[in-house]
């Protein structure tokens, strides 16, 4: 649900556009403007109590819910991106894969009214959630992101499903960062893959990327590790 529809076009593209083509999910893009009323489309108003900016309108969004919501078996998951919400993280994603049905508020201005998160509350799980410590003109980036690391936990969109445990964020309870990554060739400008992944030992592989993954996120994310 945007007042930018045409943001979402590169869902089309990649891993997850395979995927609506194989029918795994399916996609649909909601012009909030479409519930508006008067010849402007207006979906924003001056905030109560004065301040800078404007603040999307409760009805638009209320309409928006009537319609998207009449006729499903079970209510959806509001994901509502927000600075001010829960740290997205990958086990947020694990959760909101195995939903059936996810809709995605994006709001833009100053925010959206406070009463439309309270009544789709009484409706549905709503979830607000935010990318990290900065601020966007809206959170069409922000469900981009979410999207794509939904999705790709769908069973069938990756193509091997084992990667998915080895990447960063994904190490059981560790939480450590993915490990260095090589190819061919195996000298290139003067730097070299390490030798310990040509030596075809496993444990000895294994035990080497465990160990840079461990110092990787010493260096980079330190509160990942155990006390």
């Amino acid at each position: 649900m945007s007042i930018f529809p045409d943001y979402f076009a590169p869902l089309h593209l990649s891993l997850v556009g395979k995927a609506l083509g194989k029918g795994l999910l399916e996609l649909g893009v909601h012009d909030l403007r479409q519930w508006t009323h008067d010849r402007h489309n207006t979906v924003d108003d001056t905030p109560y109590g004065g301040g800078a900016g404007m603040v999307m309108k409760p009805e638009p969004w209320g309409e928006c819910f009537d319609a998207l919501l009449d006729g499903l078996e079970e209510p959806p998951v509001l994901v509502v991106p927000t600075p001010s919400g829960i740290p997205f993280s990958q086990p947020i994603a694990y959760e909101l894969s195995e939903k059936s049905h996810l809709l995605f508020a994006c709001g833009r201005y100053e925010g959206i009214d406070r009463r439309v998160m309270e009544h789709a509350a009484t409706r549905m799980e709503v979830r607000e959630l935010s990318l990290g410590d900065y601020v966007l003109n809206g959170g069409e980036v922000a469900t981009l992101a979410m999207v794509e690391a939904v999705v790709r936990l769908i069973p069938g969109v990756i193509g091997n499903p084992e990667s998915l445990t080895e990447e960063s964020h994904s190490d059981g309870q560790d939480q450590l960062l993915e490990y260095p990554v090589y190819t061919k060739p195996p000298s290139w400008r003067g730097l070299d893959v390490p030798e310990v992944l040509f030596s075809g030992h496993h444990a000895r592989i294994a035990e080497w990327r465990r160990e840079q993954a461990v110092e990787l996120t010493r260096l980079r994310r330190p509160d990942l590790l155990p006390e």
